[in-house]
């Protein structure tokens, strides 16, 4: 950490740590005592040993003068170890914004884009509380699968945050237990009723703008949250429109930070920050993901989240038929290209379900092809719905090279996309549509097509499949009814 940065960060912390700045350019008589940590195995040195007695070199000593002042006549070793244990304080290494606020409050919604260091404040925080005293906190995630390999084993994650009190992860029991008795359970937001039974001090939410089930989870979590004098949650997430950050944004109880992903430029690789600006600065994709920005949805969109959240799908339906509808990339090869794959089916009342996104970006041929039978295999699908302006004969050919027995329905696009579309969302304006949870990409999509497309001007191949599949549904396409579950 560079010297005035240091000192920049200790003057806007709290008194307390300003204090014990002060007090440790003052210990001159005192040095002997000095309570400084000793490194440990679980902490890689960021260079070789120095042996005892080593001078200080002449930045080490401009470092601690431009901290501290007159550097009192302490040992070299001892002044290393002080500097060693200020480079790992979070306190003093973390920006500002990814330090918990001051003040009373329930939630701490802290959102940042792609690479803004969200993660490694929220691993910063749960470590903290774990290491002060036996607490209890939830992890809670989209999967149990991002739990483990963003908020624990992550390059930001509590394991490699956690430097001399360091917790052992139990797999089989999905929880971390620190030396001093603190427990971390991992949950998923998959499955709400898991949070059902435990109670807990603290609860870290990550990415709750993608759960599939967030507002059940996310009200199970809120009942286990009483412990203590004073339950606190933290929640980091990109931005997204959807109801649960609505609502949290509202709430009188939450404090909001926003994080830039510019500002974590120093930990990123080089030119990243040039290279994404470049390609998508000034987007709404831009301000979402590099900026944290909170965008609402476009006035003229044909669809909007919270329209899109009423015909939430809650319970399984029995379906009569399924579709598999194919919207094959131009370019598989170009940067952002996507071969558009959904799957949709008709309930007992002439309903329309949405059931999946099964798209794939940046695929080729063959593994789109393989990905349309699977999902065809998957969802006991009645049929292949598949758009040949880009491949003709060659898209059916590649589908049975996958799977020979596939039932193929090809479709040709004679008007542009905004005609297509506008019969369907239609049907979502009658209320004749319902989605099932997990389609954030989709529906991100969806809310960002207008009369002139998508804001950024690229192919909406995900609603394209969106399209032909309930189309041939809903809109004149046949199929043999069969009666089965999701």
């Amino acid at each position: 950490m560079a010297a005035k940065a240091a000192r920049k960060a200790a003057r806007a912390l709290s008194p307390e740590v300003e204090n014990l700045t002060a007090m440790i350019g003052n210990l001159h008589a005192a040095h002997a005592t000095l309570p400084l940590p000793q490194p440990t195995a679980s902490v890689k040195p960021k260079t070789a040993p120095i042996a005892a007695g080593t001078p200080l070199t002449g930045a080490e000593q401009a470092a601690l003068a431009d901290l501290f002042g007159p550097v009192p006549d302490l040992p070299a070793e001892r002044w290393r170890l002080l500097l060693q244990a200020l480079e790992e304080d979070w306190r003093l290494c973390g920006r500002f914004d990814q330090q918990a606020p001051r003040g009373d409050w329930r939630t701490w919604l802290l959102m940042g884009g792609r690479g803004s260091g969200k993660t490694r404040a929220g691993a910063e925080w749960v470590a903290g509380l774990a290491s002060a005293r036996p607490v209890r906190i939830a992890l809670v995630a989209e999967t149990l699968a991002e739990a483990r390999e963003v908020m624990i084993d992550g390059i930001s994650g509590i394991l490699r945050v956690s430097r001399r009190n360091r917790p052992e992860f139990e797999i089989s029991r999905r929880r971390l237990v620190w030396p001093n008795g603190s427990i971390a359970q991992v949950f998923s937001a998959e499955d709400p009723e898991s949070l059902r039974g435990p109670q807990f001090d603290y609860a870290w939410c990550d990415e709750i703008a993608k759960w599939p089930r967030a507002t059940e989870t996310w009200d199970m979590l809120q009942f286990g949250l009483r412990l203590g004098s004073s339950p606190r949650q933290l929640v980091t997430t990109t931005p997204r429109a959807t109801a649960i950050l609505k609502r949290l944004i509202a709430d009188p109880e939450t404090v909001t930070t926003r994080l830039s992903t510019r500002a974590n430029a120093a930990n990123l690789a080089p030119g990243f920050i040039a290279a994404i600006e470049a390609r998508y600065g000034g987007t709404r994709l831009g301000r979402q993901e590099l900026d944290g920005e909170l965008l609402a949805d476009r006035e003229d969109a044909f669809w909007t989240r919270d329209q899109l959240d009423a015909l939430r799908l809650r319970a399984p339906v029995p379906l009569n038929r399924i579709v598999v509808a194919v919207d094959p990339p131009s370019n598989a090869s170009a940067a952002g290209s996507c071969c558009g794959i959904v799957v949709a089916g008709t309930d007992g009342t002439g309903r329309a379900v949405v059931l999946a996104d099964c798209s794939l970006e940046r695929a080729s041929p063959a593994d789109w092809a393989q990905a349309v039978a699977r999902a065809y295999s998957r969802f006991q699908a009645d049929r292949v719905v598949a758009e040949i302006n880009q491949g003709g004969d060659m898209v059916t050919a590649l589908l049975r090279s996958a799977e020979l027995n596939l039932p193929i329905a090809t479709v040709r696009a004679t008007r542009g996309k905004v005609a297509r579309a506008e019969p369907v969302a239609a049907l979502y304006e009658q209320g004749r549509v319902a989605h099932a949870a997990g389609l954030m990409k989709l529906e991100d999509q969806m809310c960002d097509f207008g009369p002139d497309g998508t804001s950024n001007g690229t192919s909406p191949d995900r609603l394209d499949a969106l399209v032909w599949a309930l189309s041939f549904l809903m809109l004149g396409g046949q199929g043999e009814p069969r009666v089965r579950g999701m």
